[in-house]
C-alpha cells in the first residue's frame, strides 16, 4: 500500500462518518460536505492503485 491508499482510505472513513453524523442530526450541510469527503477519498485510493499498478 502506497500513501495515497492509505490517505484515500482515511478519507473515504472521515466522510463516511461525518456524511452518517449528517444524516442523524438531519444537517444536509453535513451530509453534503461527508459524500464530497468520501468522493475524493475514492479517487485518492484509486491515484494510489494506479501508481502501486505501474510503479513496479
Amino acid at each position: 500500500m502506497n500513501q495515497d491508499q492509505i490517505k484515500g482510505s482515511i478519507k473515504d472513513a472521515a466522510g463516511k462518518m461525518q456524511r452518517k453524523a449528517g444524516e442523524v442530526l438531519d444537517d444536509k450541510d453535513q451530509e453534503s460536505k461527508g459524500t464530497g469527503k468520501q468522493v475524493e477519498g475514492k479517487a485518492q485510493k484509486i491515484v494510489g492503485n494506479i501508481k502501486d499498478t505501474f510503479g513496479k
